[in-house]
């Protein structure tokens, strides 16, 4: 995937059903949030390293911050945000 692709929507859907699915899982092990919010995080910075160049994997990460600062992240709590970064 170039820096100027997107991937599919029904893709980008389908993996985030997956992630919420895991997410699931890992609540009902007792998991505590922190850690599993943690081990997702550093297992997709992992992924989009290996596969973005470093200036797109820090533009992702400035938009993520930029939804956490506008309060767009904590106004959709309870949601699902799996694929929506």
């Amino acid at each position: 995937m170039s820096d100027k692709q997107s991937p599919p929507e029904r893709e980008l859907n389908h993996a985030g059903s997956v992630v919420d699915k895991a997410i699931e899982y890992m609540v009902s092990q007792n998991l505590s949030e922190l850690a599993i919010a943690s081990a997702l995080l550093g297992g997709a910075m992992g992924l989009l390293t290996r596969v973005l160049p470093d200036d797109v994997v820090v533009q992702i990460l400035q938009n993520a911050i930029e939804s956490v600062e506008s309060g767009e992240m904590r106004s959709a709590s309870g949601h699902d945000h799996a694929g929506s970064a």
